[in-house]
């Protein structure tokens, strides 16, 4: 049977996109290959030696994680719509990695729970949490997924270039750019060992920094497609600036959920919620200016990557 193709079905070996999928491709991890024993017992040890540590301490320390999981289950849900409309092959061929990739983030963070926090609960002979409990997501959170899922649905409704740049907007900037990397961030610092008053959760720090790297890869992509809509559909750089300014508020009420914080500021340990936010807000500049400068290039994947999985 012959088969005849345009040109645009040709795989462009140059193009951003196709070098967004190779570095997938040659970056490839398996999160059921990350060790996580001493994560179980280091959070046991810490829990043992802490006096008066209690249930509320508990959620205050794996509250992040619940939030995480559940994050990666919903991108992962949500991603296909864009997946459909996409034409361009490169494009598609980037596609299906990142929702390979989304599916392993989820992976990871079930085995983490399963593996390290079951584990030390029945160590202490407690109730065995539920990392989907409604107790870990406050309002922001569920309304900032729930734009996002009503974002990449409508694409199914009217792809046009302006819902187009909504969805990546939505998804790759704000849940994974701003609220996804900055709390990896946060994650990472504050178990990476540096602080005496917290476990060193060496597993965890792992699958982090393999997680951002990946974001990185995914944020740099949506980026790239932000700036062709301007540059080739018209997309008014206006209606980027303001649709995720409209979703900062909620990206702050997420990640100043002041009910998994301390009641004496004195025991607050790890990273400040301003130093996130500061964080946070130097991330978005840089990438806004990048996406609606006519003249800023967007930088290469490999650098993407090194930025957002290395700091």
């Amino acid at each position: 049977m012959s088969t005849s193709y345009t040109p645009s079905d040709v795989m462009d070996r140059e193009s951003r996109s196709n070098r967004y999928y190779r570095n997938a491709v040659e970056r490839h991890w398996d999160p059921g290959e990350i060790d996580l024993e001493a994560d179980a017992e280091n959070l046991l040890a810490h829990v043992e030696a802490t006096p008066d540590y209690d249930q509320r301490r508990w959620d205050q320390t794996v509250n992040g994680i619940a939030k995480f999981g559940a994050g990666e289950d919903a991108v992962t849900e949500d991603l296909a719509p864009l997946a459909t409309v996409l034409e361009d092959i490169d494009d598609q061929l980037f596609l299906t990695t990142q929702l390979y990739e989304e599916a392993k983030h989820a992976d990871f963070f079930d085995r983490y729970w399963r593996e390290v926090i079951w584990t030390v609960e029945d160590e202490l002979g407690w109730d065995r949490s539920n990392p989907r409990d409604e107790k870990w997501f406050n309002e922001p959170y569920l309304e900032l997924f729930d734009r996002n899922k009503n974002a990449q649905f409508r694409l199914l409704e009217a792809d046009t270039p302006e819902n187009r740049a909504k969805a990546y907007c939505h998804y790759h900037l704000t849940v994974e750019g701003i609220l996804a990397q900055t709390g990896y961030y946060g994650m990472q610092t504050s178990y990476g060992g540096e602080f005496e008053a917290l476990p060193h959760l060496p597993g965890l720090v792992e699958g982090f920094t393999k997680i951002r790297s990946d974001e990185g890869r995914h944020v740099g992509f949506g980026m790239n497609q932000l700036k062709t809509l301007i540059r080739e559909d018209g997309v008014d750089p206006k209606l980027i600036e303001e649709t995720v300014h409209d979703l900062l508020p909620l990206v702050q009420g997420i990640t100043e959920d002041d009910r998994f914080q301390p009641d004496d500021p004195d025991e607050q340990v790890g990273l400040e919620q301003g130093e996130l936010a500061a964080y946070a807000v130097d991330k978005h500049t840089d990438r806004m200016r990048q996406i609606t400068d006519a003249a800023a290039d967007i930088p290469d994947v490999e650098e993407l990557v090194r930025l957002d999985g290395d700091d």
